[in-house]
Protein backbone atom coordinates (compact mmCIF):
# COMPACT_ATOMS: atom_id res chain seq x y z
CA UNK A 1 0.00 0.00 0.00
CA UNK A 2 2.49 2.42 1.05
CA UNK A 3 4.48 2.08 -2.41
CA UNK A 4 0.97 2.55 -4.28
CA UNK A 5 0.44 5.84 -2.26
CA UNK A 6 4.22 6.70 -3.01
CA UNK A 7 3.98 5.94 -6.32
CA UNK A 8 0.82 8.03 -6.72
CA UNK A 9 2.33 11.00 -5.19
CA UNK A 10 5.23 10.94 -7.44
CA UNK A 11 2.79 11.45 -10.13
CA UNK A 12 0.85 14.63 -8.60
CA UNK A 13 4.41 16.06 -7.35
CA UNK A 14 5.47 14.94 -11.39
CA UNK A 15 2.49 16.62 -12.95
CA UNK A 16 2.88 19.65 -10.84
CA UNK A 17 4.93 20.88 -13.01
CA UNK A 18 6.54 24.80 -13.10
CA UNK A 19 3.88 25.57 -10.74
CA UNK A 20 5.13 26.46 -7.50
CA UNK A 21 4.10 28.38 -4.55
CA UNK A 22 5.37 32.20 -4.32
CA UNK A 23 8.57 31.92 -2.24
CA UNK A 24 8.30 33.95 0.88
CA UNK A 25 11.60 36.77 1.14
CA UNK A 26 13.19 34.93 4.38
CA UNK A 27 14.05 36.93 7.35
CA UNK A 28 15.83 36.77 10.33
CA UNK A 29 12.68 37.60 12.31
CA UNK A 30 10.04 35.38 13.09
CA UNK A 31 6.89 35.98 11.28
CA UNK A 32 4.10 37.61 13.20
CA UNK A 33 0.73 35.81 13.04
CA UNK A 34 -2.49 38.46 12.88
CA UNK A 35 -5.20 37.26 14.75
CA UNK A 36 -8.56 36.07 12.92
CA UNK A 37 -11.35 38.79 12.85
CA UNK A 38 -14.74 37.91 14.10
CA UNK A 39 -17.09 37.86 11.17
CA UNK A 40 -20.79 37.29 12.22
CA UNK A 41 -22.47 33.56 11.39
CA UNK A 42 -24.12 34.89 8.00
CA UNK A 43 -22.01 33.13 5.72
CA UNK A 44 -22.95 30.00 3.70
CA UNK A 45 -20.07 27.43 3.76
CA UNK A 46 -20.04 26.21 -0.07
CA UNK A 47 -21.42 23.00 -0.60
CA UNK A 48 -18.97 23.22 -4.43
CA UNK A 49 -15.53 21.31 -3.18
CA UNK A 50 -13.51 23.71 -5.39
CA UNK A 51 -15.53 27.14 -3.71
CA UNK A 52 -14.92 25.45 -0.60
CA UNK A 53 -10.77 24.34 -1.01
CA UNK A 54 -10.18 28.09 -2.80
CA UNK A 55 -11.65 29.64 0.82
CA UNK A 56 -9.65 26.65 2.93
CA UNK A 57 -7.05 27.40 1.27
CA UNK A 58 -7.09 31.29 1.48
CA UNK A 59 -7.23 30.45 5.69
CA UNK A 60 -5.29 27.43 5.73
CA UNK A 61 -1.96 29.22 6.93
CA UNK A 62 -3.12 31.16 10.14
CA UNK A 63 -5.38 27.69 11.41
CA UNK A 64 -2.46 25.60 10.89
CA UNK A 65 -0.22 28.64 12.55
CA UNK A 66 -2.23 28.34 15.55
CA UNK A 67 -2.80 24.53 15.69
CA UNK A 68 1.24 24.75 15.85
CA UNK A 69 1.10 27.04 18.64
CA UNK A 70 -1.33 25.57 21.17
CA UNK A 71 0.24 22.01 20.79
CA UNK A 72 3.80 23.74 21.42
CA UNK A 73 3.95 22.95 24.84
CA UNK A 74 4.33 19.16 23.60
CA UNK A 75 7.11 19.49 21.44
CA UNK A 76 9.28 17.10 21.73
CA UNK A 77 11.66 19.90 20.24
CA UNK A 78 11.07 23.50 22.12
CA UNK A 79 14.08 24.33 20.39
CA UNK A 80 12.49 23.95 16.72
CA UNK A 81 9.05 26.35 15.73
CA UNK A 82 7.84 25.89 12.52
CA UNK A 83 5.23 28.12 10.36
CA UNK A 84 3.26 28.20 7.42
CA UNK A 85 3.86 31.09 5.24
CA UNK A 86 1.71 29.97 2.36
CA UNK A 87 -0.73 26.97 1.27
CA UNK A 88 -0.83 26.60 -2.67
CA UNK A 89 -3.27 26.65 -5.54
CA UNK A 90 -5.59 23.30 -5.36
CA UNK A 91 -5.73 20.38 -7.77
CA UNK A 92 -8.80 18.10 -7.90
CA UNK A 93 -7.67 15.81 -10.68
CA UNK A 94 -7.99 12.17 -8.77
CA UNK A 95 -5.41 9.73 -9.13
CA UNK A 96 -6.42 6.43 -9.83
CA UNK A 97 -5.71 3.55 -7.36
CA UNK A 98 -6.03 0.80 -9.64
CA UNK A 99 -7.98 -2.57 -9.44
CA UNK A 100 -8.44 -3.59 -5.30
CA UNK A 101 -8.64 0.42 -5.02
CA UNK A 102 -8.65 2.02 -1.17
CA UNK A 103 -10.48 5.04 -0.49
CA UNK A 104 -10.94 5.92 3.45
CA UNK A 105 -14.09 6.09 4.49
CA UNK A 106 -15.55 8.22 7.62
CA UNK A 107 -16.89 6.53 10.71
CA UNK A 108 -20.01 4.57 10.33
CA UNK A 109 -22.20 6.95 12.69
CA UNK A 110 -21.66 9.85 10.09
CA UNK A 111 -23.75 7.62 7.40
CA UNK A 112 -24.95 8.55 4.99
CA UNK A 113 -21.46 9.83 3.17
CA UNK A 114 -20.30 9.53 -0.98
CA UNK A 115 -17.27 8.26 -2.25
CA UNK A 116 -14.24 10.77 -0.62
CA UNK A 117 -13.08 13.45 -3.15
CA UNK A 118 -9.25 13.64 -3.56
CA UNK A 119 -8.00 17.08 -3.62
CA UNK A 120 -4.03 18.11 -3.72
CA UNK A 121 -2.77 20.94 -2.12
CA UNK A 122 0.94 22.08 -0.99
CA UNK A 123 2.25 24.38 1.88
CA UNK A 124 5.37 26.17 1.97
CA UNK A 125 6.44 26.10 5.58
CA UNK A 126 9.50 28.06 7.83
CA UNK A 127 11.03 26.17 10.23
CA UNK A 128 13.87 28.05 12.55
CA UNK A 129 16.20 26.29 14.23
CA UNK A 130 19.02 28.07 16.87
CA UNK A 131 20.57 28.31 13.83
CA UNK A 132 18.95 29.38 10.23
CA UNK A 133 15.53 29.46 9.21
CA UNK A 134 14.88 26.59 6.60
CA UNK A 135 11.90 26.38 3.96
CA UNK A 136 10.41 23.59 3.25
CA UNK A 137 7.54 22.32 1.04
CA UNK A 138 5.00 20.41 1.55
CA UNK A 139 2.74 17.98 -0.62
CA UNK A 140 -0.75 16.84 1.13
CA UNK A 141 -3.33 14.72 -0.40
CA UNK A 142 -6.39 15.15 1.24
CA UNK A 143 -9.87 13.04 0.79
CA UNK A 144 -12.95 14.80 1.56
CA UNK A 145 -16.14 13.26 2.14
CA UNK A 146 -19.54 15.44 2.16
CA UNK A 147 -21.88 14.44 4.69
CA UNK A 148 -25.22 15.27 6.39
CA UNK A 149 -23.29 18.34 8.20
CA UNK A 150 -20.90 19.28 5.56
CA UNK A 151 -17.70 18.29 4.15
CA UNK A 152 -15.68 16.22 6.98
CA UNK A 153 -11.72 15.63 6.43
CA UNK A 154 -11.63 11.45 5.86
CA UNK A 155 -7.75 10.45 5.91
CA UNK A 156 -4.71 12.91 4.20
CA UNK A 157 -1.00 11.62 3.19
CA UNK A 158 1.69 13.95 2.78
CA UNK A 159 5.29 14.37 1.72
CA UNK A 160 8.22 17.04 2.44
CA UNK A 161 10.73 18.28 0.52
CA UNK A 162 13.09 21.30 0.64
CA UNK A 163 12.10 24.50 -1.33
CA UNK A 164 15.01 24.18 -3.56
CA UNK A 165 13.72 22.09 -6.37
CA UNK A 166 15.42 19.04 -7.14
CA UNK A 167 16.01 17.75 -3.77
CA UNK A 168 14.11 13.64 -2.60
CA UNK A 169 11.26 13.79 -1.17
CA UNK A 170 10.31 11.90 1.99
CA UNK A 171 8.12 9.11 1.69
CA UNK A 172 4.63 9.19 2.53
CA UNK A 173 3.57 9.15 5.56
CA UNK A 174 -0.20 9.75 7.05
CA UNK A 175 -0.75 12.81 8.13
CA UNK A 176 -4.31 12.72 8.89
CA UNK A 177 -3.80 13.77 12.65
CA UNK A 178 -1.01 16.51 11.61
CA UNK A 179 -1.22 19.92 12.17
CA UNK A 180 -2.59 21.01 8.66
CA UNK A 181 -4.47 17.96 8.95
CA UNK A 182 -6.21 19.62 12.30
CA UNK A 183 -6.20 22.99 10.96
CA UNK A 184 -8.56 21.95 8.24
CA UNK A 185 -11.12 20.39 10.37
CA UNK A 186 -10.94 23.25 12.41
CA UNK A 187 -11.68 25.62 9.16
CA UNK A 188 -14.48 23.39 8.34
CA UNK A 189 -16.37 23.50 11.41
CA UNK A 190 -15.78 27.33 11.42
CA UNK A 191 -17.15 27.02 7.98
CA UNK A 192 -20.08 25.02 8.94
CA UNK A 193 -20.87 27.22 11.47
CA UNK A 194 -21.21 30.40 9.01
CA UNK A 195 -17.69 31.65 10.19
CA UNK A 196 -15.75 31.95 7.20
CA UNK A 197 -16.03 35.02 5.15
CA UNK A 198 -16.43 34.22 1.19
CA UNK A 199 -13.83 34.48 -1.79
CA UNK A 200 -14.35 38.28 -2.14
Amino acid sequence: MNRIIQGLMGLWIVAWGCYSIGKATATSNRPAIAPLEHVSPSSTCPTNLETLTSEMVRDLPSYANRVSQSSHPLNSRPDLSSYVIVAGRPEFTPLTLGPGEYLPSLPTSSVPQQEPQQVFITTLERQYTARKAIELQQYHWLFLTHTNSGWQLSMMFSRTGPYQVGQPLTPPRDSSHGVIAEAIRTWLRDCQAGDIPPLS
